[in-house]
């Protein structure tokens, strides 16, 4: 049978039909806030490539947090901007650094009501702005870097993260960082890989608001926009090593290896909807061009219906309350 019979339309008529026959949804647990702090402020300073996000000081980190766990988010991922920036990354690995305090922070205000991650990665710490230590040729050394991220996934589970997110790309990086965590008694803090990391140019608001010092690029470690079935490689090998989760990144662009990667993992897999593609909606929605509140939800509900199971989005407090709303 066909026309008349079949009329899909049908489906379609109300909201409330809509509602009752939607495939995917969306629910403020699947959401995870990125959060900036840095160090030295006394008040939040505006990040103007990304309207309404800030650089936070101590007690707007901590106010956020209680924020998102009052609206049902399900975690937030700190990155840290330090003072002092020097060679080898040394106040990423400071107990008492910007983020290793912050997440001390955040757990002291939320506790377990929210899943606290922190980024394990050196881009933030260093002065040439590369995610790694670097030789004396100028590349980034892959084991080298692997020595510090072991000790800065020690330092931020001390300080009471549930989940670290190594962001850098390092070949071996997730089974370095679960052996010293188990070494040092943190057996029960998990690992959320960045397992398919582009090098890619929806990231350049992001650079403003660590206040990056990179000059040149990534490419060399993150990986090449061409590849697709590398992904899966990289995926494989994180899951080898020992990763609880694992992620692509950005979202929008690589919708494909995200379904590929929903398609063969066992552990749950997450997005992250990059600091430009945020920063495209915002300005389109301010100068009128599109709707700001379907299109939020529109893209966060397509890397949902992608294969994530959890998406990390700089709206997600926002998107959070919209939803309780609707159900309200």
């Amino acid at each position: 049978m066909s026309f008349p019979q079949h009329r899909p339309r049908r489906l379609r008529t109300t909201p409330a039909m809509r509602r009752l026959t939607a495939e995917h949804r969306l629910s403020p647990a699947d959401l995870i806030l990125p959060a900036f702090i840095r160090e030295g402020l006394t008040e939040p300073a505006p990040i103007s490539s990304m309207p309404g996000v800030v650089q936070h000081t101590t007690d707007t980190l901590r106010r956020a947090a209680a924020e998102a766990v009052s609206l049902g988010v399900g975690g937030i991922m700190l990155f840290g901007i330090p003072a002092r920036r020097d060679a080898t990354g040394s106040a990423g690995i400071d107990p008492d650094g910007v983020l290793n305090r912050a997440i001390a922070d955040v757990r002291a205000e939320v506790g377990d009501g929210l899943v606290v991650m922190s980024d394990v990665c050196l881009d933030e710490f260093t002065d040439h702005g590369h995610c790694g230590v670097l030789a004396p040729d100028g590349s980034v050394d892959n084991d080298a870097t692997l020595a510090v991220y072991a000790q800065m996934a020690v330092e931020q589970a001390n300080a009471g993260a549930h989940v670290l997110g190594p962001s850098g790309m390092m070949d071996g990086q997730v089974a370095v960082i679960r052996q010293a965590l188990d070494a040092a008694g943190h057996s029960n803090t998990g690992v959320l890989a960045y397992s398919a990391k582009y090098a890619s140019a929806f990231y350049g608001p992001f650079r403003e608001a660590v206040d990056s010092q990179l000059t040149g690029d990534r490419r060399t470690y993150q990986m090449d926009a061409a590849n697709r079935r590398e992904a899966l490689l990289e995926v494989e090998l994180d899951l080898e090593e020992g990763a609880d989760m694992v992620m692509v990144k950005p979202a929008m662009s690589y919708l494909d290896i995200l379904a590929d990667v929903a398609a063969m993992s066992p552990i749950p897999v997450a997005a992250y909807q990059v600091s430009g593609e945020y920063a495209m909606i915002e300005a389109a929605a301010a100068n009128g061009w599109i709707d700001r509140r379907r299109a939020i939800e529109e893209s966060v509900l397509g890397i949902r219906r992608a294969g994530a199971d959890m998406i990390l989005t700089y709206w997600a407090s926002e998107l959070a309350l919209w939803l309780n709303d609707t159900r309200s």
